[in-house]
């Protein structure tokens, strides 16, 4: 299932007014894999994602998707076969209501109209968010637009699921139902997250970013039980790697 792979190789970007985002990144993502991009703010989480379905062009290096180079001639190929949730759902819906907002994509792959339904009715019912089919999406509070959001992606059928900050203001009922979903999806999914104990439940991999190079890529547990690379990368053990505050203050 090459399709399902993701391969960076000496990936660098940097913005229009010279300010570096990612420096000579490269990794390789397996069909199934669920990987977790994790970092301060700023680490270079959110414009490295970017890259996996063409919204940013490297400065140098490549990003494969299965078997297409990311080109501009292969671009709209790529985002058929990778769903990207981004951090701010308000990028993301824009019709009137949220029923149309999913339908849109299945409907732009030329789908038949029984099968959008069926997607639509399907994906919402997967983010609890069934009862907000007529709404409009801007009458919707931030989790619930983070949820259609989600569904909008899904109802494409994506090869490859990348997410960014997918559990930010989700209730915790709603961030319970997104972690069983993400491990429901048994294709590739790449989160980039500050949200470390979702990681736990659900990537088996991490890799960690700081100022835009990767210094660390391996099994979750042992990236979170290294106390000195989390520092350096000023980050910190999941909430429920660090004990009671309590009974150790006893």
């Amino acid at each position: 299932m090459s399709h399902h792979i993701v391969e960076v190789e000496h990936l660098t970007f940097a913005y229009p007014d010279g300010t570096p985002a990612v420096r000579d990144v490269s990794f390789r993502i397996e069909h199934g894999e669920a990987v977790a991009v994790v970092g301060a703010n700023g680490a270079g989480k959110s414009t490295l994602l970017l890259h996996l379905n063409g919204y940013h062009t490297p400065s140098r290096g490549k990003v494969r998707i299965g078997d297409f180079p990311l080109t501009r001639k292969t671009v709209a190929q790529v985002r058929r076969s990778v769903g990207m949730v981004f951090q701010d759902p308000d990028d993301q819906l824009f019709m009137p209501t949220v029923r149309e907002d999913v339908a849109f994509g299945p409907l732009n792959l030329g789908l038949p109209d029984d099968e959008v339904r069926e997607r639509v009715d399907q994906t919402l019912a997967l983010v609890g968010a069934e009862h907000l089919a007529g709404r409009p999406p801007f009458r919707l509070s931030g989790g619930e637009k983070r949820a259609v959001a989600i569904a909008s992606v899904l109802a494409m059928a994506p090869d490859i699921l990348v997410m960014d900050e997918p559990s930010a203001g989700l209730d915790p009922h709603a961030r319970r139902q997104l972690i069983k979903l993400l491990n429901r999806f048994h294709h590739t999914r790449i989160i980039a997250t500050h949200d470390l104990d979702l990681v736990l439940d659900v990537c088996g991999r991490t890799i960690v970013l700081h100022e835009g190079e990767i210094t660390a890529d391996g099994p979750t547990a042992e990236i979170f039980g290294n106390e000195e690379l989390l520092a350096r990368s000023r980050l910190e053990k999941p909430l429920r790697m660090q004990g009671c505050p309590v009974c150790a203050a006893k």
